[in-house]
Formats: C-alpha cells, sequence, structure tokens
C-alpha cells in the first residue's frame, strides 16, 4: 500500500511541491503511479519473459548490510509485533538492519486511512496463511 502522507520531493510534501510547481495532485495520477509500480515485474516479464537481475538486487543488498554492519533503512519482511495493533504476521517495512539482521522496524506517522489499509493488509495476509496451512 502507497504511503502517500509521506511521499516527497526535494524535502516537500507531494501536494506542496505540486502547488509550488503550478501541477495538479491527482489522485487518479497516484493511484495509476502506485499500480504501474506494483506491476512493473509483471510487465518486466510479459516483455523480457522473467527478471533476471532485479531478483537478485533485493537479497544482494541486505546481505551488504548485514555482513558490513551498516545500519542501514531497508524495506525488508520480518515479523511484526504491534505495528499499529498489527503483530503476528510478516510485513515489509521500514527497518534498520545491522550485523543481527533485524536492528529494528521503523514507526512511521501514518494517516487514518493508511493505517487501515495497512490492517486490511495484514487481515488478507493472515486469511491467506490460514487457508494454506488448512490445504496442506
Amino acid at each position: 500500500m502507497p504511503v502517500w502522507s509521506l511521499a516527497n520531493i526535494a524535502g516537500m510534501r507531494l501536494p506542496a511541491f505540486c502547488a509550488a510547481q503550478d501541477i495538479a495532485f491527482d489522485q487518479a495520477a497516484m493511484d495509476a503511479i502506485f499500480r504501474q509500480t506494483r506491476d512493473a515485474a509483471y510487465h518486466i516479464i510479459e516483455r523480457k519473459g522473467a527478471t533476471y537481475y532485479a531478483v537478485a538486487a533485493g537479497p544482494m543488498r541486505l546481505m551488504e548490510a548485514i555482513l558490513r554492519d551498516q545500519s542501514t533503512v531497508l524495506s525488508i519482511s520480518s515479523l511484526i509485533e504491534d505495528y499499529y495493533g498489527v503483530g503476528d504476521v510478516c510485513l515489509s517495512l521500514h527497518t534498520v538492519v545491522d550485523r543481527g539482521g533485524v536492528e529494528r522496524v521503523l514507526r512511521l506517522d501514518l494517516s487514518p486511512e493508511e493505517i487501515e489499509g495497512l490492517r486490511r493488509s495484514a487481515d488478507i495476509l493472515k486469511t491467506t496463511i490460514a487457508q494454506l496451512n488448512l490445504e496442506t
């Protein structure tokens, strides 16, 4: 789910940046950007047949942060405990990664709509996991 309330360009929140540049801040355009980002891998596979290097880039960066003890903020999936009331599920969130792996998950200042989206996503994952466990 996109966190538009924290998105910025040159340190300015998107609505303020758009206003300063005389660009319309259009929710439909934001929704289209989200869909394009979410579905990018499918379009690459459709055109190239695979995503050869992108799959390796994420784990490579994660290993670099661990091996070099960098305390780097990465969006990685880890077990969540009480993140806006969400727990007992793995979600991809902004996380400080160092030699020990997950050092801490950063708590972003989400809008009420984004919190609800986060909770919906967690519920969908939990439901899917429960269904998988029933089928095995």
